[in-house]
């Protein structure tokens, strides 16, 4: 019967595992290459305090944005009112134009708070300016490349009648990191190349106050556009003025988890496993609560799961399905660090394999059990006080995310070394 059941469970969501899996464990692959550049980033995260912070916060920022952005249009598949074109007034243009305001407001927003944080507890050498220009410029780039894919992904995704809910949040979270990770590389070369000298500080802040200046204006002709109640135009401005609060909120959490991770990177510089290893964890959190989140709010969208105080069999079927998967990529994504640091180090490692893989796995089921509670109710309450979740849970799970997965990750490390 047991068997029976279990076997039953397999076939009913095989397009999940499937879809999901193989999405969840492309993320973990290329979230191994941006753990190895953040491990030969050490010479600017020891020259700039407060670096490690200001990378962590723009990864999560990131996937906050896009996620979000692919849930939408997920949403939107699935109730028949998205179309593969940026006509005025359609799904997909809003989503753009709002992805690139966001993107503005909380890389200027993220320079400015790194830049307190760093010079209050860090003590930080850098000027507001500095921060803001590595945060917007890198930010930028980074998110033009990531919406390019989600864009992709969106136009693969309704060529061929995929369910996107299952695969865009791993994607799109492994491709923040992937992105984010050069592009604040690049900001950074490019900071220390042009601002090696008095006038190039200067240089550096009209860079800067350029990029304040352009955020303002475009993010002003976003929220002041006109509203046609006919189709979407209106559509942008209604996702900047809910969301911007939001991930503005959010960024306390992406802050924290980065604070975290800053008080630990003298050890996570010695540990080059545990240094790869973190994005690629972090993310995989990431994806697991974007990816419930996304097929919560699309049920609750459509009408095919009740919220209720305690959840219900729906919900719990899909916690199922998340510790699952998180087992199997969490497994996978300490092989892999493990490997990787083998070549990389010339056959030193300072710890095993077997230690390696019960950080990551215990730490894994601690984060799988905070995300599935965690989205769940995230998606009640955003229903209950009649927001789209679509624009509220995946920032809000995955802030918190964040935040729980270095405190978990962190503390599960302190016990083992």
């Amino acid at each position: 019967m047991v068997s029976h059941a279990v076997k039953s469970f397999f076939i009913k969501n095989k397009i999940v595992f499937v879809m999901g899996l193989t999405a969840l464990v492309i993320a973990g692959t290329a979230d191994l290459f941006a753990g190895l550049l953040l491990n030969n980033m050490e010479d600017y995260l020891v020259a700039v305090p407060g670096m490690m912070i200001l990378i962590y916060s723009a990864i999560g920022m990131r996937g906050n944005i896009f996620g979000a952005m692919g849930s939408r249009i997920g949403t939107a598949m699935h109730m028949g009112t998205f179309q593969m074109n940026f006509k005025k007034g359609g799904v997909l243009k809003a989503n753009v134009e709002s992805a690139i305001s966001l993107t503005l407001c909380l890389s200027v927003a993220m320079g400015i708070t790194t830049w307190a944080v760093a010079l209050l507890f860090f003590d930080g050498t850098k000027s507001v300016f500095d921060f803001i220009f590595i945060s917007t410029f890198g930010g930028l780039l980074a998110g033009f490349i990531v919406m390019m894919f989600n864009i992709l992904i969106a136009k693969e995704g309704y060529k061929r009648d995929w369910d996107v809910d299952n695969i865009t949040a791993p994607l799109i979270a492994a491709i923040g990191d992937i992105v984010t990770m050069p592009m604040i590389f690049l900001a950074t070369w490019l900071f220390f190349t042009i601002g090696n000298d008095t006038s190039g500080e200067l240089i550096i802040t009209i860079l800067a106050l350029v990029l304040v200046a352009i955020t303002v204006i475009y993010s002003a002709r976003v929220i002041t556009q006109a509203v046609n109640k006919r189709d979407f135009s209106g559509e942008a401005k209604r996702i900047v003025i809910q969301s911007l609060p939001v991930l503005l909120f959010c960024l306390i959490f992406e802050i924290g988890a980065g604070i975290i991770i800053e008080n630990e990177e003298k050890q996570l510089i010695t540990y080059a496993v545990l240094l790869i290893m973190m994005p690629a964890f972090l993310n995989e959190g990431n994806a697991l609560s974007g990816m419930l989140t996304s097929r919560l709010s699309s049920m609750i969208h459509l009408g095919t799961m009740k919220t209720k105080a305690s959840p219900p069999k729906e919900a719990l079927e899909n916690f199922c399905i998340m510790y699952i998967c998180a087992m199997i990529t969490f497994t996978y994504i300490g092989m892999i660090a493990y490997i990787a640091t083998l070549i990389t180090t010339g056959g030193s490692v300072d710890i095993g394999l077997v230690e390696t893989l019960a950080i990551i796995l215990i730490a894994g089921a601690l984060a799988t059990t905070i995300l599935n509670f965690l989205s769940y109710y995230i998606a009640v309450l955003a229903t209950k006080f009649g927001l789209d979740p679509d624009d509220h849970c995946i920032p809000i799970t995955s802030s918190v995310m964040d935040l729980a997965g270095s405190f978990v990750m962190v503390l599960v490390i302190m016990l083992f070394i």
